[in-house]
C-alpha cells in the first residue's frame, strides 16, 4: 500500500465542506475589499504626509 493512496478520499470532504454555499454567512463584494484598502492606503499616506509636515493634529 502506497504512502498516498488515501490523499484524494482525505481531502474529499474539505472539498465538499468549502464548496458548500452557507446561506447564513456574510458576502462581501470583492470590489468592496479592494476599495477599502485603496482609501486604507490612501489615508496611511495622507497621515504619514501631514506628519512628515510638522503640521500634525
Amino acid at each position: 500500500m502506497s504512502s498516498d493512496s488515501g490523499g484524494l478520499m482525505s481531502s474529499a470532504g474539505l472539498v465538499r465542506y468549502f464548496d458548500a454555499e452557507d446561506q447564513n454567512t456574510i458576502r462581501i463584494d470583492p470590489r468592496t475589499i479592494v476599495a477599502f484598502g485603496v482609501l486604507f492606503g490612501a489615508l496611511v499616506l495622507v497621515l504619514n504626509a501631514i506628519i512628515q509636515t510638522g503640521s500634525g493634529l
